[in-house]
């Protein structure tokens, strides 16, 4: 073997990682085998840094990471505390439609068709007469022939955002809002500037009335439906740009 890799090899893999990163990791660890549940007061800094045998400013710095990302907050009297963190808060931060390459915000909506679509069972299991009641009027004014008509964005939020509001679910519900800048986006930048050629489409009356009287299978399939439309108005590309 050659004596340079052989050197190589021995030392295996470098950790580059800070005595920082080591200490926020060391520090939920430690949080986790402690057995400390949301709401507990957390050890002092002096504590922690006796513990784990690194200065109060490293175990500053890291406490403060586990800040930033909602895992510890501070109260008055009680010092820190271990917080539920808001576990897509990192992602509302970051994202800014204007400057997402176009592959992003094409995996942004796929994910929403995905969890749409798989909302189904949800729906038919919570909603209630009054939520049908709800959506019948966001629908009154749709169009008679909503698959020529180009996107609305007023009534794509109204219409969405109460579905997610069936759900019950918090976080869809956060996902659904994490959203409406994307929505907000595609509607101005001029995205979805050629209408529908779907043969298939089903409009927001169409998903109401399947709630009424459908199946979650059923309306699996008509949401597929409903949000492939937009999907294809807004990612595949026409003749007139390939060619």
């Amino acid at each position: 073997m050659d004596t340079k890799q052989s050197i190589i090899d021995q030392l295996g893999t470098i950790d580059t990682s800070s005595l920082v990163d080591k200490v926020e990791m060391k520090l939920i660890d430690l949080f986790i085998n402690k057995g400390f549940k949301v709401g507990d007061a957390l050890p002092k800094e002096i504590e922690l840094s006796d513990t784990l045998g690194v200065s109060r400013t490293v175990v500053r710095e890291a406490m403060l990471r586990l800040r930033m990302v909602g895992l510890v907050e501070s109260k008055k009297h009680r010092g820190a505390i271990l917080t539920n963190p808001d576990l897509l808060s990192p992602l509302k931060k970051s994202l800014h439609p204007s400057i997402l390459a176009e592959k992003t915000l094409q995996d942004i909506f796929e994910m929403r068709l995905v969890l749409e679509v798989g909302m189904a069972d949800l729906l038919f299991d919570k909603i209630t007469d009054q939520d049908i009641e709800d959506l019948e009027k966001i629908v009154a004014n749709e169009p008679a022939n909503p698959d020529a008509t180009l996107f609305n964005i007023e009534d794509e939020v109204l219409f969405h955002g109460k579905l997610y509001e069936i759900s019950n679910n918090q976080m869809l519900k956060d996902f659904q809002h994490m959203l409406l800048p994307v929505f907000q986006y595609v509607h101005t930048s001029g995205m979805l500037s050629k209408p529908s050629q779907s043969k298939t489409f089903i409009s927001h009356r169409g998903l109401v009335d399947i709630l009424k009287v459908g199946n979650p299978e059923i309306f699996r399939n008509a949401m597929r439906k409903h949000l492939d439309n937009h999907f294809v108005r807004l990612f595949e590309k026409s003749t007139e740009r390939v060619g």
